[in-house]
């Protein structure tokens, strides 16, 4: 039972660090720290939040290391970080590209950047629920014939 509580402790603990953290670089959480350049939407805020559940219920599924489905995770936050993040105010991407660019081709996609990792997340999750059904479901029938 205490390894269980442990489970989900961590697991709220992910998700509330996530959402602090991507919130305050991402200037969804206003701080002295960093001035968003691009107007807050709702959706910017939906889309912070889904992530940091996805990642939570991500590491509370997470119990062996058997699934190699690290990439997924990791491909659903970039793309989930670059749907509510400022377009203008990355630094990575401001060296690739210069701003008029960003705002005129990325800005318009990061609604549908945030419904790819959402899509990212759910078939993970849902493939490792599956995997994890099937798991138990073979052990019962082993355990039934013995």
């Amino acid at each position: 039972m205490r390894s269980k509580s442990r489970r989900y402790l961590k697991a709220v603990v992910i998700s509330i660090g996530a959402f602090v953290l991507f919130g305050i670089v991402t200037g969804l959480i206003p701080n002295p720290l960093y001035i968003r350049q691009v107007p807050r939407t709702p959706l910017d805020y939906l889309f912070l939040i889904t992530t940091a559940a996805f990642l939570g219920i991500y590491t509370l599924q997470r119990t062996n290391n058997e699934h190699n489905d690290e990439k997924t995770a990791t491909a659903g936050t970039v793309v989930g970080f670059l749907a509510f993040g400022c377009p203008i105010c990355n630094a990575f991407l401001l060296a690739l590209f210069s701003s008029s660019a960003l705002m005129t081709y990325l800005d318009p996609l990061r609604p549908l950047l945030g419904i790819v990792s959402v899509v990212f997340f759910a078939g993970l999750l849902y493939s490792r629920s599956q995997s994890s059904c099937d798991t138990c479901g073979i052990e019962e029938r082993g355990n039934q014939t013995h």
